[in-house]
């Protein structure tokens, strides 16, 4: 029976009917629903790696064993997981092995924009790039074919409007794939160099066969226009805005196996047609593969490379009619993102900016501690990078910075690649103070465990990684916990830390206020006669606070009775309600 899904959903209902056994990720908008969904699946089994490097590996561990196997993340994530990535391009794989990657265009939830189709053509690696949810779940299935007869690793990207929009899909039943004995075979799998050399040239010859396939690729199709003045070959999201623009008018070449590209038949499509223009997000790989091919479409010459495309950019572009809806008479106020009502990391960050201190951040929703009134957090790279960073910023730095500067990293980010960075402070002996914000979860990408919490993805009880005695074991004898709700606690473990002579570590430990299992107390009140209007309540950028008529209002419907305002107002206008 047909149905709505997600994208995702339907990517991960794909491997379900391919008969998928096994799937390791890292959550990561907007990849992070492939695996929850998949592990709905009691036949898949699911789980959480720390990071992508490891949930590839283990999904090639899996393949070689002979199970259909999968791995998702986000664009940025593949970096992680690139170092595998290129070497099991060459080892190829025993049962079907597909890599889920979602890019960002539009940096919704990213640091930056990156496009991930280089990767496929740099690690000679296949993708396929659905358009829909339809497709995702048909791509999936086909993607394991291809894996195996090519005997290669495929990359399945998705990007956000692919991942999370809706469209109908026809779910169908599950073909048990038959599982393939694993074989010893030192040659194929061993790469050390003198095997490696050996597997280039059959790497080579692989990609040669999958160009020839590519020519009649069932993920690719040509789509009839009235109109030949025009011919648009496009992938993707692209290909959505494209047809809502032209419809039927002109030709479209939609492309679903982005690497590698057929040759002849583009070269056929565009001698269809009297001009080529290409429809693409991000950079012009397609673009550039024309040019490659002798041909001179229209590409990021006049569709950006920047941020993303929309039906209007689109409609403009081509010289279509632009579609405008009302407009509001009023300006809407911006809403930028800020820390939520109750979150436990606001007592921390208020504390560092009060200090005055520099502070190096990471990836995850404290990065809002970069957000004025709190503005505490001076740099965000990628996960993990401000332990390695600050232990290079100290060694850098005159040694009065230690006292100074520290590092703030989430406890599933420094699961992920923080503990390789504190090993290297102990190891090489800076004077560092890093602040782990343990909120007892993977906060912003949804809620997902990590091996902090003590629960595996399916909510079962699991091995709970000890973050005091971890950071004891790789070399760090100052450790200490701090409830971020008490800022004198905070204060004082900050600055006693800040003056030790030795690396240390202060765990920040209060779990995420979404959470359904925390009870929050009861709101707190204003009373009107004692407040002075100072604002100093405003200074940790709470959405439950506000100044309505020059005195301080608590909205009730998100204040969770934390307590960090109360602890700043001096002529104790805040308040718990009294008891009745």
């Amino acid at each position: 029976m047909k149905q709505l899904m997600l994208g995702n959903e339907a990517v991960a209902r794909g491997l379900y009917e391919a008969g998928c056994g096994f799937v390791s990720s890292y959550p990561g908008t907007p990849s992070t629903e492939i695996t929850e969904a998949a592990a709905k699946y009691p036949e898949i089994y699911a789980e959480w790696a720390p990071n992508e490097k490891v949930a590839m590996e283990a999904a090639f561990g899996a393949a070689l064993a002979g199970t259909r196997s999968f791995c998702g993340m986000k664009h940025v994530g593949l970096n992680v997981a690139a170092d595998p990535l290129f070497t099991i391009g060459y080892t190829g794989v025993n049962a079907g092995m597909i890599i889920g990657v979602a890019d960002d265009a539009g940096m919704h939830s990213s640091q930056n924009e990156q496009d991930s189709r280089h990767y496929a053509k740099s690690s000679k690696i296949p993708m396929v790039e659905p358009a829909d949810s339809a497709e995702g779940l048909a791509f999936a299935q086909m993607a394991y074919e291809l894996s195996e007869r090519f005997d290669t690793p495929v990359l399945l990207k998705m990007c956000t409007r692919v991942s999370h929009s809706q469209s109908v899909v026809e779910p169908g039943e599950r073909v048990q794939a038959p599982a393939k004995p694993y074989e010893k075979n030192g040659a194929k799998y061993i790469m050390m160099p003198g095997n490696a050399k050996r597997r280039h040239p059959v790497v080579e010859d692989r990609t040669k066969a999958l160009t020839e396939y590519a020519e009649t690729a069932p993920f690719n199709r040509v789509e009839p226009g009235s109109d030949h003045s025009l011919g648009i070959l496009t992938a993707s999201t692209s290909y959505q805005y494209v047809k809502e623009v032209v419809g039927d008018r002109y030709p479209v070449f939609k492309l679903g196996l982005a690497w590698p590209m057929p040759e002849q038949a583009i070269r056929d499509f565009a001698a269809s047609v009297d001009k080529l223009v290409v429809v693409e997000e991000l950079d012009g790989f397609i673009e550039d593969h024309c040019r490659n091919l002798g041909l001179n479409p229209v590409g990021k010459d006049t569709f950006s490379c920047i941020d993303e495309l929309s039906q209007n950019i689109v409609a403009a572009k081509l010289g279509c009619p632009v579609h405008t809806g009302p407009k509001l008479d009023v300006n809407i106020p911006a809403r930028p993102p800020v820390m939520c009502a109750g979150c436990p990391h606001r007592g921390l960050f208020y504390t560092l900016n009060k200090l005055k201190l520099t502070v190096l951040g990471d990836i995850g929703c404290y990065t809002l501690g970069a957000v004025p009134p709190l503005a505490a957090i001076d740099t965000t790279i990628c996960m993990g990078a401000s332990v390695s960073g600050i232990h290079g910023f100290l060694k850098a730095s005159d040694p009065a910075q230690s006292k100074k500067t520290v590092a703030v990293i989430g406890d599933s980010t420094f699961m992920h690649s923080g503990v390789t960075g504190l090993i290297n402070i102990a190891y090489n002996e800076s004077n560092a103070t890093v602040i782990i914000l343990d909120n007892s979860i993977t906060g912003m990408t949804g809620h997902q465990q990590n091996p902090t919490t003590g629960f595996n993805l399916k909510g079962d009880p699991c091995t709970k990684i000890d973050l005091e005695n971890l950071c004891r074991a790789v070399g760090i004898r100052r450790v200490r916990v701090v409830d971020p709700y008490n800022l004198a606690e905070c204060e004082t473990a900050v600055k006693e830390e800040l003056q030790a002579e030795e690396p240390s570590v202060i765990i920040s430990r209060r779990p995420c206020a979404l959470l359904k299992y925390v009870k929050h107390k009861a709101p707190l009140t204003v009373d009107p006669e004692k407040c002075k209007s100072c604002k100093m309540c405003m200074k940790i950028g709470c959405p439950a606070i506000s100044i309505t008529g020059g005195v301080a209002k608590v909205d009730a419907t998100l204040c969770t009775g934390c307590g960090v305002c109360e602890q700043l107002c001096k002529f104790d206008a805040l308040c718990a309600p009294k008891e009745v």
